[in-house]
């Protein structure tokens, strides 16, 4: 009996060193694991700064990247004129209250104001920083503007004096420039500035606008707002701009081709899980724009942009409210 009881006892004592020996294992694995993961952060640490210049990739969902003109048009936007200013009307812009919608860094939304005279045109842009953009190019554009001016007043005066070398003409010249200053003055109370305005807004979710326009730019957005917010997002876009219209506005449309869509899709679960539910692809804008949301006609501005980069080579239409 006492010889049972002990080999019990020992029994005992062995399932008891098992588990213990079990338990230490399983502590001393958690110990490694946590090392191991501390191990892991302190390698990346490490990398991070032993590669401080190292640049990771960004990801622009709503197709607002930075430096597009830049990539688009060239290193120096503000003095190269985007190719799709050239194929627009001026009877579309000037004297008109306008609106262009997506305008990125604003660059060609001031070009336009520059070129066409507008009477106010507004850029929107879903993303912030580059609206501050935008206003940090317009500031640059007023002062390129004040000294091409300058210049020029400058210029006409001397080429007026080496005419008029009487002292009566002299006196001439001098009044001359005196009216030129004024002038000069008069203009700079209706200096870019005063014509351009930007804000940021996503249009598709946006209160209504408290005016109308003339004259509305949407120029390669369509594909971002159709992958972040669908069928249903482009349609309350158009119909959205449709209802800012001022009868015979015009709507100037550049969408971009279901290939680009392709590219694009797996920018975020968003776009990618909208991309396989888009039923309107760009071909059925024309039918959607003309026959659902009610414009009366459509034009071709071009079908071929010559002297843009590659990628960016996309038809250009104009559809009359």
């Amino acid at each position: 009996m006492a010889e049972r009881n002990e080999k019990k006892r020992k029994r005992i004592e062995n399932t008891q060193k098992q588990q213990n020996k079990k338990q230490d294992g399983e502590v001393k694995k958690e110990e490694r694991d946590g090392s191991s993961e501390e191990m892991a952060k302190k390698g990346q640490e490490i990398q991070a700064k032993s590669n401080p210049n190292k640049k990771f990739k960004k990801v622009f969902p709503y197709g607002n990247y930075k430096s597009y003109y830049g990539y688009r048009i060239g290193k120096g936007p503000e003095r190269e004129e985007d190719p799709r200013i050239r194929v627009l009307k001026k009877e579309w812009f000037e004297g008109k209250d306008c609106l262009d919608i997506g305008c990125n860094s604003g660059v060609v939304t001031i070009q336009i104001a520059k070129k066409y005279n507008c009477k106010s045109i507004l850029g929107l842009d879903i993303d912030s920083a580059l609206i501050e953009e935008a206003f940090w190019y317009l500031r640059k554009f007023v002062k390129m503007e004040f000294a091409e001016k300058k210049n020029t007043n400058n210029t006409n005066v001397k080429a007026v004096q080496d005419v008029n070398e009487s002292e009566q003409c002299t006196n001439k010249s001098s009044n001359e420039g005196a009216d030129n200053g004024s002038s000069h003055q008069s203009s700079c109370e209706r200096n870019l500035s005063d014509i351009v305005s930007f804000r940021q807004e996503n249009f598709v979710r946006s209160r209504p606008h408290d005016k109308q326009y003339d004259t509305i730019l949407c120029l390669s957005v369509t594909k971002w707002i159709h992958l972040n917010w669908g069928d249903d997002g482009l349609i309350t876009a158009f119909g959205k701009i449709w209802r800012l219209l001022r009868p015979g506005g015009v709507f100037v449309l550049e969408p971009q081709p279901w290939s680009s869509y392709e590219r694009n899709r797996r920018v975020s679960e968003t776009t990618r899980s909208n991309y396989r539910d888009i039923k309107y692809r760009p071909d059925f804008f024309r039918e959607m724009l003309l026959d659902k949301i009610g414009f009366r006609r459509v034009e071709v501005v071009t079908s071929d942009l010559s002297g843009t980069r590659t990628g960016f080579n996309r038809p250009i239409f104009a559809y009359y409210k």
